[in-house]
Order: structure tokens, then C-alpha cells, then sequence
């Protein structure tokens, strides 16, 4: 017989998985990689309607619009908010097999209590029905945050950035109140690393400002960044976030990278080899920073951005024309962490997330990281990390039920998948939260297919443990 469509059973093939998913379901959220907006939830914002909630910023379904062929007057143009819902409603018809569709029927059913299927016919009621609902507390900010019982969410900001919202929400001085949900900052300083990328002159006198450091060299940049990290560390800040297409390596004298850093502060045009060389100085300098601060170092490999110019200049970036990059990132990868490690008098690895947009690349990240497990002297009681370095979720494009499976399936082959740190959002929409439903689904039905398999034991206590530490626990000791 047919399965139901997406009933409490969905995506639990096995008894053991619907009991695994029962015991994980109701484990809070820790949301450690987003990019919510800090002044929405400051103001504790309320949506007018379901086009701006759902399909503003959203380049997941811009894409699957543009797809199916749909005008831009209806994706980022000035179509007003009914005429867009409808253009995505016409859209989801045709989205079988992909994520978005099982994520938008989540999210009305989780958020809404709809249970129908979104088509052009329902969409309508479906409109008026959810719009009346986002007119009260529950779909406020605060209210999803309480709904979904969001421990911790961790945004992602620029080190020049004030944080007043953050501080405003910290003091309880925001529109928000007192809520029980950590909101706190993550240390993202790309601007700073990228030397050989228009606006950077500009950025380095933003962030000297930011800082109040004055910043002529190489050592002022690590000091500025490493002043405003502890404004962020202050606030609550756990992680920090680095997004690189590649993994630079190159190890340059001091005087070398210095006039790499003059040449571009005065706008001359920087060679590959000299902009990796300060790369690899400024990101090795934050590394023990972040060691030194028990701060978890996430790395973002593999994205190639803004592919289509034509659009690029339209409508700007983070509007759907990124891709997947294919790199051979493992000889400098084991290098750069290598020598972060091993260059100074004492260990300065931090806690360190990879996560990459190629697949290919799972294997490669999972064994070099299991050569930097090493925990010896990092505390005087000898009790070390568990899963110090990781292998992050399945990120961006590979975020489905099969790249999920692939990711885990290889931490598990290599690694120690127990240990994961499992799911985020990854995400602008304050309607993302069933994604980690999602994420738990999928990874109870994969160890219930394993312990039916007679793969490993049936012991329940063990097992509910495990999904319920991938779901949350882990992460929650992770980042202290």
C-alpha cells in the first residue's frame, strides 16, 4: 500500500527508526551556523505575510523558480507578494524529488497546521489561512524561537560589525525581552582574509575604525581582528566562520607578505601566490586566537560565487547564481592545518568544522582530519574533545535526504559518527527551523535500516543516546 503523504511515518521505513525518531524529535535546536538577521530578532519582527516570510532572500526556491521558467518581475522584482506566492505555489507542483518541496510541506505543517498540498489551486486559502496565523504571538520571532525550542542560534557577522542588536538582546533591552534562546554571534572575517578582492583597502580602514586600532601592516590586522574577537567572545560568540573557495597555502617571509599588504592598501593589483601567502599568515594567526579562546573554527570550502555577470550586476550576490567548485583542496588543506598546528612552541589548532560543496571531497576531509584528533596536553586532568576536529553537515546543494546519507555514511566509515555534531539551518528564513526535523528523520531511518540489518546491536539505550547527542548534545558540549 501507498504511503500517506508526509504522516508521522515519513521517511521511517523501519519500526526502529520511528522509535529512534521518537526518543530525538523533541531535543531542543542548537542552531550554530545561520544567517538570521540580528534586527529581526532584536525588534522580535512579526511577518506581514507568507511572501515575505518565505520568500524573501530565499535563493533556494529563486533558483527552482527560474527553473520553471518564471519571470524575475516574480522572484526579486516588484510583483507584489500575492502574485509572487502564486508564482512559487505554480513552482512547488513541479518540485518532486527535491528537498524544497518536503521542506516547504514541513514548514506549513509545523508552522501552520496545514496539511494540505500546496498547488495553484489550494494556494488561496493556504494564503489566507496562513497570513491570519502570522498575525499573532506564536509566529512572532520569539514565538518560533519558543515553538521550536531554539536553544542557541548562532549568526553570522562581520568583525567590523557593532553587535548593538546583540547586546541589546543579551541585556534583555530588546523589543524580544527576555527569551530563553541564546543569541549569539559568529566571528566571520573574509573581508580581512581576502586580500585580492575589490573593496579591500576600503574594508581594512572600516575595521580599523571598528577596533580602534590603527592598522599599517600585517601584525595591525591580526591585532584589530583579534581585539574585535574578543568584543564577540564578550557576547557570547562560540565559532567563527571562514568561507574559501580554495584552501590557500604558501608560507612567505615576513617582508614578502608585508609588501603584498602595502600593494593592496594602495589599490595595485596582488598576484595569486602573494594574496595566498598573507592568507595563510592572517588565518594561522586567528587560529591561535581561537585555540587560545576555546572558539570552533568552521571552514566553508568549494563554493564559486556569482557565475552569471549579467545578473550579478542586476540584482547583486546571494540571489542564486552560486555553484559547486571543484578544487583539489587535500595537499594544502593537511599543510594549512599542519601548520597550525605544529609551527608555533605549542599546539594552536582549534576546534575545527570542515565542511565542503563537492561530495568528492567527503573522504579526503574525513581522513585528514582524523590525523588532528590528537588531544595530548590540552588540559591537565588529560581529558581530551570529543570529535575535536569535524566533518560538517551536508552543506548548501547537498542538503537533501542523499547527500545527508552520503555525508554521514562516510563520517561513519571513517570517523565516529556518535561524536557528530549534527544539523543547522544554514539559513535567513525564520521558517527553517523543520529542517533539523528533517535531518533527524533521516538520520534515525539510516541507523534503524543498520540495526535491522542486524549491523549493530538493538540495545535501546544506546541508540536513543546517539540520535539524541547527534541532535543536539553534542553540539551543546561542542561549543561550551
Amino acid at each position: 500500500m501507498p504511503h500517506a503523504f508526509m504522516d508521522e511515518n515519513f521517511l521511517l521505513k523501519t519500526e526502529t527508526a520511528r522509535s529512534l525518531y521518537n526518543a530525538a524529535k523533541d531535543e531542543p535546536i542548537y542552531d550554530y551556523h545561520c544567517h538570521l538577521d540580528p534586527a529581526r530578532i532584536a525588534e522580535n519582527r512579526q511577518f506581514t505575510d507568507l511572501a515575505e516570510i518565505w520568500l524573501g532572500g530565499d535563493h533556494y526556491k529563486w533558483r527552482m523558480m527560474r527553473a520553471l521558467g518564471c519571470d524575475e518581475y516574480y522572484i526579486t522584482g516588484s510583483a507584489p507578494p500575492y502574485e509572487k506566492f502564486l508564482a512559487w505555489a505554480r513552482t512547488v507542483e513541479n518540485l518532486i524529488g527535491n528537498p524544497l518541496y518536503h521542506w516547504t510541506h514541513l514548514e506549513l505543517q509545523r508552522y501552520f497546521g496545514i496539511f494540505q498540498p500546496l498547488t495553484e489551486e489550494s494556494a488561496p486559502s493556504i494564503w489566507e489561512k496562513a497570513n491570519a496565523l502570522l498575525q499573532k504571538p506564536e509566529l512572532s520571532v520569539k514565538g518560533i524561537f519558543e515553538t521550536f525550542k531554539v536553544h542557541t542560534v548562532g549568526t553570522t557577522d562581520d568583525p567590523a560589525d557593532s553587535l548593538e542588536h546583540h547586546l541589546a538582546i543579551a541585556e534583555g533591552k530588546a523589543a524580544i525581552g527576555n527569551i530563553a534562546t541564546r543569541v549569539i554571534p559568529s566571528f566571520r572575517p573574509d573581508k580581512a582574509v581576502n586580500i585580492n578582492q575589490q573593496g579591500f583597502a576600503a574594508y581594512i580602514k572600516t575595521l580599523s575604525q571598528a577596533s580602534g586600532v590603527p592598522v599599517a601592516s600585517v601584525g595591525d590586522v591580526l591585532t584589530a581582528l583579534e581585539k574585535r574577537l574578543d568584543h564577540f567572545a564578550a557576547l557570547g560568540c562560540r565559532a567563527s566562520d571562514h568561507a574559501l573557495e580554495y584552501v590557500p597555502f604558501v608560507v612567505a617571509p615576513d617582508s614578502h607578505i608585508e609588501k603584498t599588504f602595502l600593494d593592496a592598501m594602495a589599490g595595485k593589483e596582488v598576484s595569486r601566490e602573494a594574496a595566498d601567502a598573507y592568507k595563510t599568515k592572517i588565518l594561522c594567526g586567528l587560529a591561535k586566537c581561537y585555540a587560545d579562546r576555546n572558539i570552533a573554527m568552521q571552514i566553508h570550502l568549494q563554493a564559486i560565487r556569482n557565475i552569471n555577470s549579467r545578473m550579478f550586476g542586476a540584482i547583486g550576490p546571494d540571489t542564486g547564481y552560486d555553484a559547486i567548485h571543484d578544487w583539489n583542496q587535500s595537499a594544502n588543506l593537511a599543510a594549512l592545518l599542519n601548520h597550525m598546528e605544529s609551527s608555533g612552541p605549542k599546539p594552536a589548532l582549534p576546534k575545527t568544522i570542515l565542511y565542503t560543496l563537492n561530495p568528492k571531497d567527503y573522504y579526503p576531509l574525513a581522513t585528514i582530519m582524523g590525523a588532528f584528533q590528537d588531544n595530548y596536553g590540552r588540559a591537565e586532568n588529560r581529558s581530551g574533545i570529543e570529535g575535536k576536529i569535524q566533518l560538517g553537515t551536508a552543506w548548501w546543494f547537498c542538503d537533501h535526504r542523499d547527500g545527508m546519507e552520503e555525508q554521514m555514511r562516510v563520517l561513519a566509515n571513517v570517523g565516529a559518527l556518535p561524536v557528530f555534531l549534527g544539523m543547522l539551518t544554514d539559513s535567513r528564513s525564520f521558517l527553517s527551523y523543520p529542517r533539523h526535523e528533517y535531518f533527524r528523520r533521516i538520520l534515525c531511518d539510516m541507523i534503524g535500516t543498520w540495526v535491522e540489518n542486524g549491523e549493530y546491536p538493538d540495545n535501546k539505550k544506546r541508540l536513543e543516546k546517539m540520535v539524541k547527542d547527534i541532535s543536539f548534545g553534542n553540539a551543546k558540549r561542542y561549543f561550551a
